[in-house]
């Protein structure tokens, strides 16, 4: 369900409402202790001897797999721009440090939700991608995660487990973007970054030779004490902390990272990065002696056994050229050690610490993966207009403007005359003064310029289509040339018609009633409004507006969204409110001085009518006077929209504007001239996609436009 959203509701959207609660929702996918521990394996002996950028899995990431794979189908939809513009920002936020320095459940969970889905992340950027962005990577996540893990003095809620869990899965991140960047740019962007990583080891060996007692006390205060470091610093360090990182900064812990390590970025670039790669070095052969006890032995019988306390880890020769991804030695996602450049085999460090890197069966795809090329992938005028949504809060209750082009409709040969979304918004409907109404999808293709075809034309009219909407309920389309044709959306079928009895008096205005009601309304040149079902033979119902009074031709009818009233605006400028239940005329009034252009019905009983006469009025349905009237002063405004509580307007002077529907306070009016590369024709038609926020936009040259 979620994937299919994500395609149809487009990437705004999606972007706003699915993808932003996902990400919300990884924090509490590693909320408590139990989620820290880490799923069984067959090596459950040596847990953390395994391939270093591996993930080893917690309980909280079989939860959060789901979540993952939905946020990478969104970013397989869209492209790249989703992962650098959206989930990257997101992920510094969920890292950034807390107030007060302390770690509440969720801040702790957050931590390893980030790295999650930081790890998935860095599989799909590009290497051009990869490189522009790893400063803000290394400063923005790595650097802040490894704050709170190393840290002396902040404790962790669920103890020293959930600070294994981050620190392996830390090593994970930071071994894979070794892997892709290679030797060269690690000793140039990640030098900091190690060092943290390793640090705590020292600061636990000083720590053991000043006897600072590390075990938990008794007390609920931390205890905190003063360490003085060798190089003359003085750090505060809390005690109970201090037991947490000897759990986790132990010669396994050395073991599993600086060997791999070392053997990916070369020993002499881990000597050169690393400060205290000896006391690295003398924990990790201490660590391998108390797991392989038969080494000594071993070097005691074979003279050419070289045992690993007097031994390097192993022998490396650093090329000019090692590049990682970027060079010779790593190859697109792969290790390519030449034939003249081994490992010193006769270590037996080396040997097994080697073993681990590349496991039989290794797959190049979990080090690299290309996003497939979608045809909706965000590029252009759509990832500007994507880009400023993702950055909108979604209470924003205003409707913004920007004039950005982001696809032409093109197939009318006449002007356009109504343009109207289906629900959903992934299909709109136009109709046209070349007597055809159109289907066209409203999808994101190409980057703004792109040309599109309608999916479906029907060609049942004769005459020029000033109508086209949707009966809601049956979800069947009906359309206007002066007969009133019901057809299917789906087949294009017609499935009922009607004319009117007399040539002399032609329908001029329709509308369509709300779910859950079925029936057609349409008002003609005697002043009658009618009501047919298209399931039904003849008419529902008939009734006379207007009959003692010289009111002109109806010129707009609108439906209140209940479907209780029916409001008909004449060409004198005079408006009747009928109440559909009764068939009653619950008032007429003069409410311009001359025609009425275009009207809408909105809740709380509010009336929106626009005239020849300049003027733009809001009026409640029983009240004399008008809420609101503005005036528009170069031209009428002959076409308008609703968005919430405001009013989006056109003319045909190519201006839109945007009016408050309640209170003028709220929101200065504001006018808008459309530029010729944006729009070009004269404005005849509007209509606002509420939840994509964007406007449909009808030319006389038959053109519509999708602008943001």
């Amino acid at each position: 369900m979620v994937r299919w959203l994500s395609a149809k509701l487009g990437p705004t959207v999606t972007s706003r409402t699915i993808a932003r609660n996902l990400l919300r929702l990884l924090t509490s996918c590693y909320v408590g202790p139990h989620r820290h521990q880490f799923v069984p394996s067959g090596n459950e002996s040596f847990p953390l001897n395994r391939n270093i950028y591996q993930k080893r899995l917690v309980l909280g990431d079989q939860l959060s797999k789901a979540v993952l794979d939905c946020l990478m189908h969104v970013a397989h939809l869209y492209g790249e721009p989703v992962l650098t513009y959206q989930y990257l920002p997101y992920i510094s936020y969920l890292v950034s440090p807390s107030s007060g320095g302390r770690l509440n459940s969720r801040k702790e969970a957050a931590l390893l939700a980030a790295v999650s889905v930081m790890q998935r992340i860095i599989v799909y950027l590009s290497d051009t991608t990869l490189m522009d962005i790893l400063p803000k990577i290394n400063q923005e996540v790595l650097l802040p995660v490894l704050g709170f893990l190393t840290s002396p003095i902040t404790s962790f809620p669920s103890g020293s487990q959930a600070r294994i869990a981050l620190c392996v899965k830390s090593c994970n991140l930071i071994a894979l973007i070794c892997l892709r960047i290679g030797t060269e740019m690690v000793q140039q962007h990640l030098n900091e970054t190690l060092q943290m990583f390793f640090s705590p080891f020292s600061l636990l060996q000083q720590a053991h030779d000043q006897g600072l007692n590390s075990e938990i006390l008794s007390c609920s205060e931390p205890l905190l004490v003063e360490l003085r470091c060798l190089d003359g610093t003085v750090l505060t360090v809390d005690l109970s902390v201090l037991e947490e990182l000897e759990k986790v900064y132990n010669p396994e812990m050395a073991y599993a990272t600086y060997i791999p390590f070392s053997f990916l970025i070369g020993d002499v670039a881990m000597r050169r990065i690393v400060p205290n790669h000896e006391l690295l070095w003398k924990m990790t052969t201490a660590y391998q002696e108390s797991m392989t006890p038969n080494t000594l032995q071993l070097s005691n019988h074979d003279p050419g056994f070289s045992s690993p306390l007097s031994s390097t880890p192993y022998t490396t020769h650093e090329a000019e050229n090692q590049s990682g991804t970027f060079g010779s030695v790593l190859v697109g996602n792969r290790i390519q050690v030449p034939d003249d450049i081994q490992p010193d085999r006769s270590s037996s460090t080396a040997l097994i610490a080697g073993a681990d890197i590349f496991p039989p069966g290794y797959d190049d795809n979990t080090l690299k993966q290309d996003l497939p090329r979608s045809a909706h992938m965000l590029c252009g005028n759509w990832l500007a207009y994507w880009q400023y949504e993702i950055g909108v809060s979604q209470r924003e209750a205003h409707f913004h403007f920007h004039q950005i082009k982001l696809q032409s409709f093109v197939g009318h040969s006449g002007s356009i005359k109504s343009v109207m979304p289906l629900n959903g918004e992934d299909f709109f409907l136009s109709g046209s003064k070349d007597k055809t109404v159109r289907l066209w999808p409203l999808y994101n293709y190409g980057d703004g310029m792109r040309e599109i075809e309608a999916r479906f034309t029907y060609t049942e009219h004769r005459k020029s289509v000033f109508y086209v909407g949707q009966l809601e309920a049956v979800q069947n389309i009906v359309s206007c040339d002066g007969a009133v044709h019901v057809w299917d959306q789906f087949t294009g079928k017609t499935l009922s018609t009607y004319e009117p009895a007399d040539s002399k008096t032609p329908i001029t205005a329709v509308a369509t009633m709300p779910s859950p009601y079925c029936s057609v309304t349409f008002g003609s040149a005697d002043s009658v409004l009618r009501f047919i079902d298209h399931r039904k033979p003849g008419l529902q119902h008939e009734f006379k507006l207007a009959s003692n009074m010289n009111a002109g031709l109806i010129r707009y009818l609108t439906v209140s969204p209940s479907g209780r009233s029916v409001v008909a605006g004449y060409s004198s400028g005079f408006i009747v409110l009928l109440d559909t239940r009764t068939g009653l005329i619950l008032r007429g009034w003069p409410a311009h001085e001359g025609d009425i252009l275009h009207m809408k019905a909105a809740e709380g009983n509010i009336v929106v009518s626009s005239s020849s006469d300049h003027s733009l009025t809001v009026w409640k349905e029983l009240e004399q006077k008008p809420v609101h009237q503005y005036k528009s002063v170069s031209d009428p405004i002959h076409a308008f929209d609703l968005y919430g509580h405001e009013i989006v307007t056109g003319t045909v002077a190519n201006k839109i504007g945007i009016y408050s529907l309640l209170d003028p306070s709220t929101r200065p009016n504001s006018t808008t001239k459309l530029s010729s590369e944006n729009f070009r024709g004269t404005l005849t038609s509007l209509a606002v996609l509420p939840t994509k926020r964007l406007l449909l936009l009808g030319a006389e040259n038959g053109i519509i436009r999708l602008l943001a």
